[in-house]
């Protein structure tokens, strides 16, 4: 540890003792000194040798004493910086002064040697200490910045600008993803693949944090780039799947639901790769839930095969889709939210658009966990049918 220790004393013969005292230590490197006479010589030595950190300091020293140097060195506003001062037994009110002005401990004259020794490794020690957890602070401080980064970068990724298509009148969509943690795994996409056919999607990667994140990165761009290709939902997936099985690290995996609405007719064809079922508001207030496909999360084995099925959507009918973060939120009684609960609510926004209709579902479940902490992901998307 590249430590220099300042040892002030106006008396001479004290630089001797100090070295003849240490000199194995000096010689193997575990003690490094440096020695000034009074307060002023030591201010300079700061100057000259910045990896001081510990200073072994004399009360009565002329030009500047040991107790006024003390508040000096407390101006300097450094916490590494030990102070052991050194006073004439029985000295206790300066003794007292000293640590009141922030000496980290002391030492009597006549000194012993080997009591002084204890009290300079004690102080190294809680030197050691300090520095070490400044580091860890610091690296914690540089993660929580690339985390920060991480989360705009990922939020810059997702479409975010709603209205969406202001000049479309046959649709109305929105969607929103509150991460658990600083960044997260969920994510939503949507897309025009042509001028009559609305491609959206939702998905769940395993885990949380910045794993899940990458994956999720990955997942997004290979599903949109596959999508805009304009082949069916099972054939889309089934290629994602292919790319991710074969790339998964640590059997990651996402679930997906994608879809693709045909603005013309209503009829919406769709792909359910093990993604919670969603579920269609129709403008009479029922609710019905969109019939799986018996298709298997992506990334987890390759040659799978994928499925489609279709449900019509009537003008004013709305498809919400979701990630459990929804249904699976939990209360501080450790009670979920579930899927009745949110088809309860659902059936009370036929009238509102998909953005009035996520928010109210999303401040619902911030109601019912109120006290305890998110646990996951909560990612939402909702598309209205208008005809």
């Amino acid at each position: 540890m590249d430590i220099k220790i300042l040892a002030v004393d106006d008396e001479l013969d004290m630089e001797e003792l100090i070295k003849q005292k240490f000199r194995k230590k000096i010689r193997n490197g575990e003690y490094n000194f440096v020695f000034a006479y009074n307060g002023v010589d030591a201010l300079t030595k700061f100057v000259e040798y910045p990896e001081i950190s510990l200073i072994l300091s004399d009360i009565n020293m002329p030009e500047m004493d040991g107790l006024t140097l003390l508040t000096k060195v407390k101006e300097l506003k450094n916490p590494s910086l030990k102070t052991i001062i050194v006073s004439a037994y029985g000295d206790m009110e300066n003794i007292r002064t000293a640590m009141n002005r922030g000496a980290f401990d002391f030492v009597t004259k006549p000194i012993n040697f080997d009591d002084l020794e204890v009290t300079i490794e004690k102080t190294l020690d809680e030197i050691k200490i300090y520095r070490k957890s400044m580091k860890e602070h610091d690296q914690l401080v540089a993660i929580q910045q690339d985390l920060s980064v991480a989360r705009e970068i990922q939020q810059s990724i997702l479409p975010k600008e709603f209205p969406a298509f202001p000049q479309r009148k046959d649709f109305d969509i929105f969607a929103s993803m509150d991460a658990a943690k600083s960044v997260g795994g969920d994510f939503y996409d949507f897309f025009m693949i042509d001028d009559n056919k609305l491609g959206f999607v939702i998905a769940d990667v395993s885990g949380k944090g910045v794993p899940a994140a990458i994956f999720m990165a990955v997942s997004r761009t290979l599903i949109r780039s596959t999508a805009l290709k304009g082949i069916p939902p099972e054939d889309c997936m089934q290629y994602s799947n292919e790319l991710l099985a074969k790339e998964s690290v640590n059997s990651m995996f996402v679930t997906v639901f994608y879809g693709i609405l045909n603005l013309k007719t209503g009829e919406l064809q769709y792909s359910n790769a093990g993604h919670n079922p969603p579920y269609i508001l129709q403008k009479d207030g029922s609710v019905k839930t969109v019939e799986g496909t018996g298709d298997i999360v992506l990334g987890v084995m390759e040659n799978m095969d994928y499925h489609s099925k279709s449900v019509k959507l009537n003008p004013g009918d709305t498809i919400f889709t979701f990630t459990d973060g929804i249904t699976e939120a939990m209360d501080v009684d450790f009670n979920e939210y579930t899927d009745e609960k949110l088809i309860q609510l659902l059936k009370t926004q036929s009238g509102n658009s998909p953005k009035e209709m996520i928010n109210n579902v999303v401040e619902d479940v911030k109601i019912f966990t109120k006290g305890a902490e998110q646990s996951d992901d909560i990612t939402t998307l909702a598309l209205k049918f208008l005809g």
